[in-house]
């Protein structure tokens, strides 16, 4: 199994690629007074908060299962992702309460060139990076390298249009154009924002696997469906970087205790071989009995376990 530790590398370069642009971003907006360029300035002070505060869950989600999480730490992503969800709404209201003192006050912009040189240069950085984050990301299931990866991406584009806009104000000298463009980026913000709490809502939700991850499951149960082996209450759930699956197995009640047992490590190793990061659970029961049907329910109460 991969070394989870390890990926606090790309937490170290997307907090070193946020001190970078922050300091570029910021300069540009010196130089030209934009509220666009502003706006994508405080972007990236969001950045950097969210890179510190990704390399912390890194280390905390690498560390092995203990006496008090024995299902390890893998779930402390979601919170990273929460988090750069929140800070992103918060610059997006502070994004947007500037964009409108600024439509109320109109101000001349200055050294556009300039400034929109250096910003293009700032956003270059963020692509890179956020191109490297998002293979790591996927390559490792890492949900906080991932929402990293997309939020710098938002960045990106939201960069783009502010170039574009801020252009756009040199050349036509319409100086409005400046703060409306700061309120579609702080509208854009919030979309990603409201996705990445979304994300970690869910995942602290014990969201079932995707459709695609059940589909792999599924065909390896599938294949023992053949050989007269029966299954149900078929459950998932995703904890960060692992997938945890439990499953009732249906057996001749005439079967030994060594015959069932070698099946479960059967389905156990097929499963694990299928799909990365596994934690799969498995329950052997006859298939004559009636009370393991009772199982298929989502909940197995007093109630039903008497019926």
């Amino acid at each position: 199994m991969h070394n989870r530790r390890s990926l606090t590398r790309y937490a170290w370069l997307s907090l070193g690629t946020a001190v970078f642009t922050i300091f570029l971003k910021a300069a540009a907006y010196l130089l030209t007074g934009s509220v666009g360029l502003l706006s994508d300035a405080l972007e990236s002070g969001v950045n950097l908060a969210a890179a510190v505060f990704a390399l912390i869950v890194l280390t905390v989600a690498a560390m092995p299962p203990d006496e008090e999480h024995a299902y390890g730490h893998a779930k402390a992503e979601y919170f990273s992702s929460g988090a750069e969800g929140t800070l992103i709404l918060i610059a997006a209201g502070t994004i947007g309460y500037t964009a409108v003192l600024r439509l109320i006050n109109p101000q001349p912009l200055e050294q556009v060139g300039v400034g929109l040189i250096v910003s293009v240069v700032a956003a270059l950085f963020n692509l890179l990076t956020a191109r490297i984050l998002l293979r790591a990301g996927r390559r490792h299931n890492s949900v906080t390298l991932t929402a990293n990866a997309r939020h710098l991406m938002t960045d990106v584009w939201t960069s783009g249009g502010v170039v574009l806009g801020v252009g756009a104000v040199a050349l036509t000298g319409w100086q409005l154009l400046d703060p409306l463009l700061a309120l579609a980026v702080a509208g854009q913000i919030v979309y990603a924002g409201f996705k990445l709490v979304r994300q970690a809502v869910l995942g602290l939700m014990d969201t079932a696997l995707p459709p695609e991850e059940m589909a792999k499951v599924t065909a390896v149960l599938a294949q023992y469906q053949q050989k007269g082996i029966t299954y149900h209450a078929l459950r998932s759930r995703q904890s960060g970087a692992w997938a945890f699956i439990s499953v009732h197995i249906q057996v001749p009640g005439a079967w030994s205790v060594q015959e069932g047992h070698t099946l479960l490590e059967e389905i156990e190793r097929d499963l694990r071989q299928a799909m990365p990061l596994v934690s799969v659970f498995t329950h052997l029961e006859p298939i004559e009995d009636p009370v393991s049907w009772q199982d298929i329910s989502l909940t197995r109460n007093d109630d039903e376990t008497n019926a």
